[in-house]
This record gives C-alpha cells, structure tokens and sequence, in this order.
C-alpha cells in the first residue's frame, strides 16, 4: 500500500476513536498528541493508539496488551489473531471502562 493511502486510512481510524470517545457515555479523557492518542479512563488505566508509518500498521497498548493491526482486504486486522481493529478496540475499552463503550469505522 502505498504511504497516502496508508496514511490516509490510519488518520480515519484515529478520527473515527475520537469520535466515539465524544460520543461515549462514559468517562473517557481523550488526548492526542500527533500520531497517537491516549484514552483515560475513570479508574486510571489507560489506552494508546498509534500509527507506526514504517510498518504501514496501528497500534493498541491496553491492559490486555498490545496488539498490532494491518490493513488486510478492507480492514485493520491484528496481525496475529485476525480480530478486527474496532471490535478489539470495543471490548478493550469496555473491560477498561467497565461499562460499554463502543467503536466503529
């Protein structure tokens, strides 16, 4: 993929766990710094998201681990486990947050 489609298709991801976080009921602190954004949560933890340009990939950093995503046939799959970003993402936020806290493309 070239480097503006990736980038391109990363900056939606990251615009799109903005959104959410604006849109979620619960209280999540959100701050971005360029590339990556950091999600706060009531209790404390936290949730990093990251674009890794050289690898063409975005990054989770969550209490379950961290996890590695690459665009694959229409979608950000972890490169190990095949889940999809947004629903990982979803379940991580959730068990975080204890309370539902939902993401979509």
């Amino acid at each position: 993929m070239p480097d503006s489609d990736y980038l391109s298709r990363a900056e939606a991801v990251l615009t799109a766990v903005e959104r959410a976080v604006d849109e979620a009921e619960a209280d999540i602190e959100l701050e971005r710094s360029g590339n990556v954004l950091t999600l706060e949560f009531e209790n404390r933890t936290k949730i990093i998201v990251n674009l890794q340009p050289p690898m063409k990939e975005i990054w989770i950093a969550a209490k379950a681990g961290g996890f590695h995503y690459r665009f694959i046939d229409g979608e950000w799959r972890d490169t190990r486990t095949g889940t999809e970003f947004f629903s990982a993402l979803t379940a991580y936020a959730t068990g975080q947050a204890g309370e539902p806290v939902t993401f979509k493309p």
